[in-house]
């Protein structure tokens, strides 16, 4: 018997996307607080020192490292999942 669609089994998540300089497809971090993740990106994007930033991750990257001012983007995004 087909599983019926069910509205309320449906989750969402929100992770951070980084897209570097020179790079074809961002990296996307998952983390406990993606919102906290993106601002303190953003504040090292508007900083003049180049910076290495390194953070573990909950996702498929465990652990991740590059320089700030290799830092073209950064996007929140929110996946829906069951």
């Amino acid at each position: 018997m087909a599983q019926q669609f069910n509205p309320q089994n449906i989750k969402k998540k929100t992770s951070v996307l980084v897209f570097l300089k020179g790079a074809t497809a961002p990296i996307v971090l998952y983390v406990e607080n993606p919102q906290e993740l993106y601002t303190e990106l953003t504040q090292l994007m508007k900083s003049t020192s180049n910076v290495l930033v390194e953070k573990e991750t909950q996702g498929p990257i465990k652990k991740v490292c590059f320089m700030a001012n290799q830092v073209a983007a950064i996007a929140m995004q929110e996946e829906q999942y069951m």
